[in-house]
């Protein structure tokens, strides 16, 4: 039997709450929790391919007549939207709950995008029309990156947590090949004016069966006790048990020493943030900025320009490169599948280190194989596959990482902030090698363009070797002390957690 939390001294709140979250074994409950909240990358990966793809159908006369300026500027309003989004309902999900905005976040998704297929003119009062929901669906999704990662690293068991959050992230790749798949159907088999509404309506289907599985997920137990909700947070964990233990899985034991003492606060704005980034946790703020900094850099640059390169240095037609874009996708989802495991069991600091260093010396490598002229569009996207395998895998740890080595009263701001950064940084990729890439008459100038990326990358790992967090298997309160417990100490020199346990 587990007691309920009790009431200390000063108004604190004695909890086992955390523990008994990370003893629990994996369950039904842990696999549908996942599917639920984890839709929100396939959705990001689905939203971007599907713009992509229609790009080009976009300015034809027989749909919106756009001019290509126009039509680029679509993805760049999304892209402000997510970090928009982010920053704000990353605030708003610290302030009242991961379930609440990952409701409303979902909810947003749906709006932008499913208005978006109502787009029915060309004037600029349309053209208007359709960035204003391109945004909104932007800020969902953006929304989703902080809400989604919070809630999920604070109800999977420690053991567990490091190959579920990093699997989760990779099915961005899902959604890509799922965007490519519909909208190659879609507007190769349909009226062109049809096909490209109909794909952006392929989010909003999927949000909506995911919205009703959503409504049965119970709020983080671990939010609830840190605001002071003692009640509330105890019939949440109850609630959770119960379905565990439903499923035929026998709870392990509480360990009675990991009781963690909190006093309660709603001073958790971006002030109380800026304190923990620069005061408490510098390093931290180093590592997590230099890892989605230099993947965002890389991914933005490579996966945005990908169809130039095909296209300009190898001859491929637009009509044949989905079936390019599939493999490319396949191989960044089966890098996070097949070796997220070892970010538990390896440990974070060997495993994210040498993600980003090998596939920026690997894609080194594939620069100088480029620019001597060995490399087909076939060859070109086996090497891309085999980059991103492992840089694919690496990305996902660094949303992972900024996900778990703050404290969890400013967790999904902390993820929001890094997510804006990253994206900034990133947008400056499609730009700088777009300008690389030309007619396709300078090989040169790519190859020098692929060096960057690879340097960027690698420095991402060398960062990582040296300040990555030791994470794997402890508490998220071990990782980082939460700012509600009583007694707090602050990090190490090592930037270690302190001792966050009261007995």
């Amino acid at each position: 039997m587990v007691a309920v939390p009790e009431a200390s001294a000063a108004g604190a709140v004695r909890t086992l709450i955390p523990a008994r979250i990370d003893r629990l074994p994996w369950s039904k409950f842990h696999t549908r929790m996942v599917v639920a909240l984890g839709v929100a990358w396939i959705l990001d990966g689905l939203e971007i391919t599907v713009a992509s793809a229609v790009a080009d159908s976009l300015t034809k006369p027989e749909t919106l007549n756009m001019s290509s300026t126009a039509v680029g500027l679509i993805a760049t309003v999304y892209l402000a939207g997510e970090v928009v989004g982010a920053l704000v309902f990353g605030n708003l999900s610290d302030r009242l709950g991961r379930r609440n905005l990952f409701m409303i976040t979902l909810g947003v998704y749906l709006v932008g995008s499913g208005l978006t297929a109502l787009t029915l003119g060309n004037g600029a009062g349309w053209v208007f029309f359709l960035y204003l929901t391109r945004f909104i669906a932007g800020m969902g999704i953006g929304g989703e990156y902080a809400a989604i990662n919070s809630a999920i690293d604070e109800l999977i068991p420690a053991r567990y947590r490091g190959r579920v959050d990093i699997a989760v992230n990779g099915t961005y790749w899902a959604g890509a090949i799922l965007g490519t798949i519909g909208t190659y159907i879609l507007l190769n088999k349909m009226d062109l004016s049809l096909g490209w509404r109909l794909g952006f309506l392929i989010g909003p289907v999927l949000g909506l069966v995911i919205l009703i599985v959503r409504r049965n997920l119970p709020e983080s137990p671990r939010w609830q006790v840190m605001h002071g909700k003692a009640d509330e947070a105890e019939a949440s964990i109850t609630q959770i048990e119960h379905e565990v233990e439903a499923s035929g899985e026998k709870l392990p034991p509480v360990d009675e020493s990991k009781a963690l003492e909190i006093r309660p606060t709603d001073k958790i704005g971006y002030l109380a943030l800026t304190r923990v980034l620069f005061r408490d946790y510098p390093q931290r703020a180093i590592l997590g900025a230099s890892l989605m900094i230099s993947q965002s850099f890389l991914y933005n640059a490579i996966f945005f320009t990908y169809t130039l390169v095909l296209g300009k240095f190898y001859g491929v037609s637009s009509a044949s490169t989905p079936l390019y874009l599939i493999a490319f996708a396949v191989g960044n989802l089966a890098g996070p599948l097949l070796i997220g495991h070892f970010f538990d069991t390896i440990g974070r600091r060997t495993m994210i280190s040498s993600t980003y260093i090998l596939s920026g010396v690997l894609l080194g490598v594939t620069a100088g194989m480029f620019y001597a002229g060995w490399l087909n569009a076939i060859t070109q996207t086996i090497a891309w596959c085999v980059i991103f395998f492992f840089a694919s895998a690496g990305a996902s740890a660094a949303y992972l990482t900024v996900s778990e080595i703050f404290p969890l009263e400013v967790r999904a701001k902390a993820i929001a902030v890094f997510f804006a950064i990253a994206q900034c940084f990133g947008a400056l990729g499609p730009v700088i090698y777009g300008a690389l890439i030309g007619d396709g008459t300078h090989p040169a100038r790519l190859f020098v363009g692929y060096l960057l990326g690879a340097a960027v990358m690698i420095a991402g790992g060398l960062v990582a070797a040296g300040l990555a967090v030791d994470a794997e298997g402890r508490s998220l309160e071990e990782i980082a002390v939460p700012l509600s417990a009583t007694g707090r100490r602050g990090p190490t020199r090592a930037e270690g957690a302190g001792t966050p346990y009261s007995t």
